[in-house]
């Protein structure tokens, strides 16, 4: 499993809006969506968020993954 939840904290610490994404990055509404609800993104996705964030970045700080205990 995987979470998400890291992006938005990432996003706040510097400052950086679900607004500002979309408008300024040109990140999709549906994009978005799908971060909000832990839904599949792409490599490409990943990078295109590292990238905005900054090369300091790392995956922690963007996506969280656990063990799926099912």
């Amino acid at each position: 499993m995987y979470s998400f939840d890291p992006l938005f904290k990432t996003m706040e610490k510097r400052g950086i809006t679900t607004y500002q994404l979309v408008n300024h990055y040109n990140i999709s509404s549906h994009l978005m969506s799908n971060l909000r609800h832990n839904r599949n993104v792409t490599i490409e996705t990943l990078y295109r968020l590292w990238e905005i964030l900054g090369e300091d970045c790392t995956l922690d700080d963007i996506v969280k993954f656990t063990k799926d205990n099912e």
